[in-house]
């Protein structure tokens, strides 16, 4: 059975694939993504090919990506032996999701090679001091934000999403000007 897309669904399915290919992600990957956001229930990889118009083995293959994501998953339904697949509805839960995987995948290599090259521009003369000052600086900065992170990662949504609505209230609360000085 073919979904039907209205031309909102179908505006915000090829939208996501264009911004999926801008994240690094392949346009197919996130087009199915946003077609199982969107569904009210899970679907069929058979429902998928038909709706996007794109291969079996291409939906099979994005398939299995964003499962290792941890964003969709499989699920059985009573009377029908094929396996659908739904995404993760809540967005504060998926967005969490992402950004475990991409801490994993990208910044937690990144500190590791940061260390080894700091480590090893101690005992090389012919690194630079300046060198090794903006890799000390760039390793710093990636360990400060991935242990706030780690930090506010635990939080419930509720206090999470109050955090991010405060904005720049954090800041006046702080005492702190535009220009990042402390109001005296």
């Amino acid at each position: 059975m073919k979904e039907t897309l209205s031309p909102v669904e179908q505006k915000f399915v090829l939208h996501w694939g264009e911004m999926g290919t801008r994240w690094g992600i392949n346009r197919t990957v996130a087009q199915i993504h946003a077609l199982l956001f969107i569904s009210p229930r899970p679907l069929h990889a058979e429902e998928i090919v038909a709706t996007l118009g794109v291969a079996r083995s291409n939906v099979s293959t994005s398939i299995k990506e964003l499962q290792g994501w941890g964003i969709v998953k499989l699920v059985h339904v009573m009377g029908d032996k094929r396996d659908h697949f739904e995404s993760m509805k809540d967005v504060w839960t998926m967005f969490r999701a992402v950004l475990d995987e991409r801490k994993k995948r990208e910044i937690d290599p990144t500190l590791a090679m940061l260390r080894d090259c700091i480590i090893e521009a101690e005992k090389d003369k012919e690194t630079g001091e300046h060198a090794e000052q903006k890799l000390r600086e760039l390793h710093d900065f990636f360990e400060v934000t991935t242990n706030w992170y780690g930090q506010i990662r635990q939080w419930p949504t509720g206090t999470l999403n109050k955090f991010v609505k405060l904005g720049d209230k954090v800041r006046k609360l702080l005492g702190i000007t535009d220009t990042g000085e402390r109001k005296r």
